[in-house]
């Protein structure tokens, strides 16, 4: 059998139906929650799923929305001003138990307001929390509130929370094109962005190791005999490459006491261009100054053309077909022959 008991509490009707499971406020169902324990846990695995600027932006969307409801609900009561809503709403908000809301400055023709919210439910779940900023949810609520009200966008500009020490929060309203629905777009388009910027910080931690890598294994120095030391050109140079493939080969010549540096062209892009000539030349002539003589090896008929072209002056090097031939002739100027 069920019990029903109807009260009045400042002026408005609270009604429960125990057989039912019904509670009542101003004849609409309404449900009653914990606020630091069951509200708190509410918000908090909000802001685990979401995060935290995501959930900032819903309370304040859902808060926004539901508001422009209470608004508008307000506004059709053509027999009661706006001051008198504005009274109505703090009344009926404190027997709620929202906390105690005042409302100054109320500006009908210019469409402003102040609102002081002092010991809200939502104020009461950030402390829980251990939050060092407040909410959102009432701010945007009550931006919707005289949006619906007033029947232009109101939006808001909090000057202090009562989470800092006061003993209210204060929030400021005004007229503004700021809208819920940008805010949301402009959420999105930061996510995007930062979506983004996250994948072009790997992209560029991946090239630069991936630089790093081709700097450690591209053209190895390689003391193949006694004397005669062996770097294997790859591919194509940049100015970068081939500034490394100097510095890397002159000062690891004088550690092999090597007098013969044999450059293997036979793994360089076809495309090889003027810098790459430049290059082989610059290190044959960077080579001969700390006594090492440079020999070429694995030159193609279509990179000949190349240097020909190109008008680099090759002559003073000995050239070879392939790197056994030039290992054999470096040996033979040394006075040894492999056996």
């Amino acid at each position: 059998m069920g019990l029903d008991k109807q009260i009045e509490v400042g002026g408005l009707d609270f009604s429960w139906d125990l057989e039912k499971g019904l509670f009542n406020f101003e004849g609409q169902e309404a449900v009653l929650f914990w606020i630091s324990s069951a509200m708190k846990a509410f918000f908090d695995t909000m802001e685990e799923i979401s995060g935290e600027e995501a959930s900032h932006l819903v309370l304040e969307t859902t808060g926004f929305r539901q508001g422009l409801v209470v608004g508008e609900y307000f506004e059709k009561m053509k027999d009661v001003s706006a001051e008198d809503a504005a009274k109505l709403i703090t009344d009926t908000y404190a027997s709620a138990g929202w906390g105690r809301f005042i409302i100054e400055h109320l500006d009908r023709e210019g469409h402003t307001l102040t609102v002081h919210l002092k010991d809200s439910w939502e104020h009461k779940i950030n402390v829980a929390q251990e939050k060092t900023k407040g909410g959102s949810f009432l701010a945007g609520h009550f931006a919707g509130i005289f949006s619906g009200l007033f029947g232009v966008n109101i939006w808001y500009e909090i000057e202090h929370f009562q989470l800092d020490g006061h003993e209210a929060t204060k929030i400021n309203y005004f007229p503004s094109e700021v809208t819920i629905e940008e805010n949301i777009h402009k959420l999105s388009r930061k996510k995007e962005l930062d979506h983004i910027m996250r994948l072009e910080g790997e992209v560029e931690n991946k090239t630069r190791e991936l630089r790093d890598l081709v700097k450690r294994i591209s053209s190895p120095i390689i003391p193949v005999l006694e004397g005669i030391a062996v770097v294997p050109l790859i591919g194509k140079y940049d100015e970068e490459r081939s500034e490394e493939l100097v510095t890397k080969t002159l000062e690891n010549l004088p550690t092999y006491r090597s007098s013969y540096l044999i450059l293997d062209l036979t793994g360089l892009d076809q495309d090889t261009g003027d810098l790459t000539a430049s290059l082989i030349g610059k290190l044959g002539v960077a080579a001969s100054l700390i006594g090492t003589e440079t020999i070429l090896v694995g030159i193609s008929p279509h990179l000949s053309q190349v240097i020909a072209k190109l008008e680099h002056n090759f002559s003073e090097f000995n050239c070879f077909q392939t790197l056994q031939h030039g290992i054999h002739f470096a040996l033979a100027q040394m006075g040894r022959k492999i056996i």
